[in-house]
């Protein structure tokens, strides 16, 4: 790890408003940890950031120092690149407002803030914007990535939504991103990830939700499998635009009030459905969805909206253990189906499980060449293998599981990339593949007039393209 001297660090510390933490400091291993709790990396200093210029001082001392940036907004990425080893940590944790403006449906929040802290300020209003599934994750690397959660058939992606953000560029200067201001780096940040600066500010378009809304968790036994698997294949494609979905494969019943006795801790298959309209449609829905194929348990709720963007969090325990990959499918058949549920018995840790988010309605009607967002805009599923567990002793045989699956169900697969905040390795010709040469090539475009120097390469990388000598406004 790079050590810093004294002076260098006070440097450092006289630039910045916010704390500076090192390893001598003891919140140091506190303020490097991330959810992922197999990410182990020790960076030479992290900058507690109270606001933009600190964000702007932070990266001019690292590039004098030569030292590897990364930056931390909810810290949920799965590979970890919020930390760097041995460089300087740009934490934005701790910029977490959220100003909410009713009469324009516009929310501004920090780009520290987490999609409870969004969810909990437009609620108050009636309003929300899609974003996510589990509620700490952060809204900076979802929106960049793409995002996508229960509201995306209704309202499209997280990006898709986004009018505006303020960033702090390599060379520290801030710039306003929109479709007037710079206008190329507002298509870029919108799905090509955190490769062009580091976004301090997102605005969103909002929509009406809640405050109630409607939920039912159909579950069927490992028995059933196949057929279980297609009967959700054929329930997806007849749900109401209104209705948010996820399908969860391989999964162990939790041991959950909601998860009648008998059946805790069995191995099924499960459909989740979120309801935007009445609750006569939704109860339709869900009848409808066991007539074809009656499931082992049904568990049926009308909740606030910031309770279903919660529900999934036990899943995903801050400190778990975890790694995934990921792939597109154009539909599940059943050949894919006897797969999933072959590999979905191999699995050994009971966390682990196969989600899969159906990506369709206003998704697709937002044109491809909009946004920077790496994926096809055709209805399809995204489908990942995730590998939790408790300790980090179990974690290479699930890692070794989720590869094992992956490789499994890739010959069905619509394509080599994946949606990039679901890519950990995170292989450049899987990142290429993602993008497609035409998208890949404009990102790198920009990418050489907003970061020549690739700086920020914690991510789903960008190469830059040759240099540009003119910075376009």
């Amino acid at each position: 790890m790079v050590r810093l001297i004294k002076r260098e660090l006070e440097t450092l510390r006289e630039r910045c408003t916010g704390r500076v933490v090192t390893e001598q400091d003891p919140r140091y291993d506190v303020a490097r940890a991330l959810w992922n709790g197999a990410v182990d990396h020790r960076p030479a200093a992290i900058v507690r950031c109270t606001g933009p210029g600190d964000v702007s001082a932070a990266i001019r001392f690292a590039r004098e120092e030569e030292l590897e940036i990364s930056v931390r907004g909810g810290g949920h990425d799965v590979g970890g690149s919020a930390v760097t080893s041995g460089g300087l940590m740009v934490d934005l944790s701790g910029l977490r407002r959220v100003r909410v403006d009713p009469a324009s449906r516009r929310a501004v929040c920090e780009g520290g803030a987490t999609w409870a802290d969004l969810d909990a300020a437009t609620q108050a209003h009636g309003l929300a914007t899609p974003g996510g599934t589990v509620s700490h994750t952060g809204v900076g690397g979802l929106t960049l990535g793409g995002g996508f959660g229960w509201l995306t058939r209704m309202h499209g992606l997280s990006a898709d939504n986004l009018q505006s953000a303020d960033l702090i560029l390599a060379d520290g200067q801030y710039v306003h991103a929109s479709a007037r201001d710079h206008p190329d780096l507002f298509w870029a940040i919108r799905g090509g990830g955190g490769n062009f600066g580091v976004v301090t500010g997102f605005t969103f378009r909002l929509h009406p939700v809640g405050p109630e809304v409607h939920f039912a968790l159909l579950f069927w036994e490992a028995e059933r499998g196949p057929e279980a698997l297609l009967a959700i294949e054929e329930a997806i494609a007849g749900l109401p635009r209104r209705a948010g979905v996820l399908a969860a494969y391989g999964l162990t019943a939790p041991p959950a009030p909601f998860v009648p006795p008998p059946h805790r801790s069995r191995p099924g298959h499960a459909l989740l459905i979120a309801g935007f309209g009445s609750a006569e449609e939704h109860r339709a829905t869900v009848t409808g969805v066991e007539d074809m194929l009656r499931p082992l348990f049904t568990y049926a709720d009308a909740m606030p909206y910031p309770r279903l963007q919660a529900f999934l969090d036990a899943t995903a325990p801050w400190g778990v253990h975890a790694y995934e990959r990921a792939l597109d499918l154009a539909a599940i058949t059943p050949r894919v189906a006897a797969t999933l549920c072959e590999q979905a018995a191999l699995k050994g840790s009971a966390m682990t499980f196969m989600p899969s988010f159906r990506l369709d309605g206003e998704f697709c009607a937002v044109d491809d060449a909009a946004t920077a967002y790496g994926g096809s805009r055709l209805p399809h599923h995204t489908l990942c293998f995730t590998a939790l567990t408790p300790s980090p002793e179990a974690l290479p045989a699930e890692r070794a599981w989720s590869r094992a699956a992956w490789e499994a169900v890739l010959p069905h697969a619509m394509g080599a990339g994946s949606y990039v905040n679901f890519q950990v390795e995170r292989e450049a010709d899987r990142v290429r593949a993602a993008y497609g040469a035409e998208k890949y090539g404009r990102l790198a475009a920009v990418k050489a007039v907003y970061d020549p120097d690739n700086v920020f390469h914690l991510n789903a990388n960008i190469r830059p393209a040759r240099r540009s000598r003119h910075r376009a406004t």
